[in-house]
Parts: C-alpha cells; structure tokens; sequence
C-alpha cells in the first residue's frame, strides 16, 4: 500500500500539523545530539516554500509525575530548532486551549508554531500515549492537514500520530519517514541479495521477532554482542561469566537449527575479569576461564564478519558489538561500521542508538544508504509488524 507524502499535499494557505521527532538527549537543559531535530528540518522547509503554516509538536521523554514536566519542557528545543532552521518559531508553552488556538488562527503563510511536549497529557491519565480520541480530535481540529515524520513513535498508536490522523481528512508521511519505508520497508519486502543482517545489543529476547522473520529472509545473520553468549552457551561452550539469558537457551538451540548455517557467530571475543574498561585480553570463544566476561567481538570474528559482507547488495544492521560506551570494548562496533561504510554497490541500513552513535562517531552517517531515526520502530519494521504511526496514514 502505497502511502500519500508530503509532496502529494497542496499545502497554500493550509495549516499543516507535523508531528516530528525531537526527542532528543538532552544534559542540563542542551541537547547532546540534534540528529532527529536536522533530520527533519526538509519536510518542515518544503510546508514553509510551499506556502504552508507550520504547527510542529513532538514528545521530550516520559511524563509520569509533575517532576518529569521541568525536563521534559519543549522550550530549549524549539530555541534550538529555530536556529537550525533559520526561521523564527513561535513556541506555545500550552498542549491545548486559548492561548495555542489563537496563536494558531493568527498564523501567515509560512509562519512556525511549535507547541509543547505532547506527553504532558500523560501526567493525569496517559492521553496521548493511550491514545485518547477526544485528545486526537482535539489536535486535528487546530490544522487542515496532518503530516507524520515521527518514525521513532510509528510503532505506537498514540494521539498525536493515530489520533489525528483517525479525525482529519487528509494525511501524509513527512520526507523522513519516507525514507525510512523506503529503505527499510525495502529490506522487509523485497530485499536485494545476497542479504546480510547484523544484530548485536544485550539481549536474544530484544531480537527474536527479528531473527525469525530474517531467517526467512536474510542470507546470513552476523551475531554479536552480548547476545552472542546465549547462542554460543547453547552450542555447548563455556562462556565464563558472559552475559547469558539462560532462560532463552533453548530457543537459542531452535533459531539455529532453523537458521540452517545462515546464523554466524563469533570466533573470539575480547574478556576482562570484571565489567570496567580496563584494558582486555582477546580468546578463542571456546577457551573462556570461568571467570572471563567477554565484552566484545575480537579480531578474528572483524575479519570474519568483514569477509562475510563483501559482496552484499543488502545490508541492516542494528545493535553493537559489544560494551560500545567503554573505549577497550568499541573496537568490533567501530570495525563492523567501517566495513559497512566501505561496501560498494550495497543499500546500508542502520538503525538502534548505539549502532547509530557509531556511525556518527566515524563520521560515516553520509556512507549508509539509511540511518534511521527509530530504534524500537526500526525492529518492529524489521519484523514484519505493521506500524500504526504509517498504517493510518492517507492512501495514494
């Protein structure tokens, strides 16, 4: 199903509601990282060239007590928004009422109304996150069109994205977001092979959806991090102090023999004795004392992983490698990113925040096909489920 974009709106003289993602990381009031708010500064320029009012609003965090309100507050994004937009933006400190409505009816043409945090209708009864239709119909009321290009929320059906799109009459993906039904949609529905798919991150329980749907699919599964441990413990080794979800060991045994050879896993690993980034001995996987922690894919399973991508025409990759965040442990994330980012000819697709930080770390994010904004969207996607923040959307 092919659905309406931005560009498929006549948007003169309408008032245009945008739902973004700008939850962004923020450390005493100032965004560390602004990736989301760039990336979705085209859509927001093409509504404003094309005569367009801009009504932009997005969530900062969880709203669970009037504690969370303080950092949560939208104001010093949109400060910062309107710097990277070069445009001013007018920021309402309301969700809803007098003050939102009337800034909003005295908008000109290619004007910005910013309003805030969407999750403050969360403090007293989950509004917005329980998608509640008298709220949805509430926010549709104030535009004349809806545009998400909110990938990391599409998994959620909540009141800003399902909403309003269940109670306006036309709606439509932002720029963003369809790139990323583009690429990664792609990858689910009708990848190029030879397919490779890379997972890392904690946890076998985070990915199983994943791997099942891409045993179908993929023509190899490059494992790591630290869920590698589950499947090498089910394989008999003995992975010392590892992180292991014995409860998943069974299923570990099952996805590999499902997976007929196509899951490659690790043949050494970086260990310490306790989990610190102290400087690390590399071993064989099957040569672990009990007290080993391995910590990271080693030198040998770069090679590996490296020899086993050349020549993919398909490429995603989601989680890292290993304790990424500790500098004698982000070697294998750093290696598989550049060996990514070298491949010829291939769509690259990447998406889970640490694996993303990788890429922005080497400076490679111009070097994948696709950096996607959603990490929890992303798996989703990837699994096959459909996405309620696109499903609702207007049909082509």
């Amino acid at each position: 199903m092919a659905k309406k974009v931005v560009s498929d709106l006549n948007l003169k003289d309408k008032k245009v509601l945008i739902r973004v993602d700008f939850n962004v990381p923020m450390k005493d009031g100032v965004i560390t990282d602004d990736t989301r708010i760039r990336a979705a500064l085209p859509t927001i320029k093409y509504v404003l060239e094309q005569g367009g009012k801009a009504i932009v609003f997005s969530h900062l965090g969880r709203i669970k007590k009037a504690e969370d309100l303080a950092k949560g507050d939208m104001a010093p994004v949109a400060k910062h928004f309107a710097e990277l937009l070069g445009h001013k933006v007018t920021f309402i400190n309301a969700t809803r009422g007098k003050e939102l409505e009337d800034a909003i009816s005295k908008m000109h043409d290619g004007e910005v109304v910013m309003f805030q945090n969407t999750r403050y209708e969360d403090l007293e009864g989950k509004k917005e996150s329980s998608n509640d239709p008298e709220l949805g119909a509430y926010w549709a009321s104030l535009g004349d069109v809806f545009v998400n290009d909110a990938f990391g929320t599409a998994h959620r059906a909540h009141a800003s994205n399902v909403g309003i799109a269940s109670h306006i009459k036309e709606s439509a993906a932002g720029f963003l977001l369809e790139k990323e039904i583009k690429y990664i949609g792609g990858a689910v529905d009708n990848p190029k092979h030879p397919y490779v798919a890379i997972l890392g991150g904690a946890k076998v329980s985070d990915k199983i959806g994943v791997i099942s749907e891409l045993i179908k699919k993929a023509d190899k599964i490059l494992i790591g991090g630290g869920m590698m441990f589950t499947f090498l413990k089910a394989l008999g080794n003995n992975i010392g102090k590892s992180l292991c979800e014995d409860d998943k060991i069974d299923l570990a045994k099952e996805l590999l023999k499902e997976a007929d050879g196509k899951i490659i896993l690790p043949v050494d690993t970086v260990c310490a004795k306790e989990f610190a980034d102290v400087k690390g001995e590399v071993k064989d996987v099957n040569a672990l004392a009990s007290d080993d922690m391995g910590l990271d894919i080693g030198p040998k399973t770069l090679e590996l992983f490296t020899n086993e991508l050349k020549g993919a025409a398909t490429v995603v990759w989601n989680g890292p490698m290993g304790v990424f965040e500790m500098k004698n442990f982000e070697a294998g994330t750093l290696g598989v990113c550049e060996a990514i980012a070298h491949l010829e000819n291939a769509s690259t697709i990447v998406g889970g925040g640490d694996s993303v930080a990788a890429v922005e770390k080497l400076g490679y994010a111009d070097k994948f096909s696709h950096v996607s904004t959603g990490g929890g969207a992303s798996l989703e996607y990837l699994e096959g489920k459909v996405l309620p923040g696109i499903a609702c959307l207007s049909e082509k």
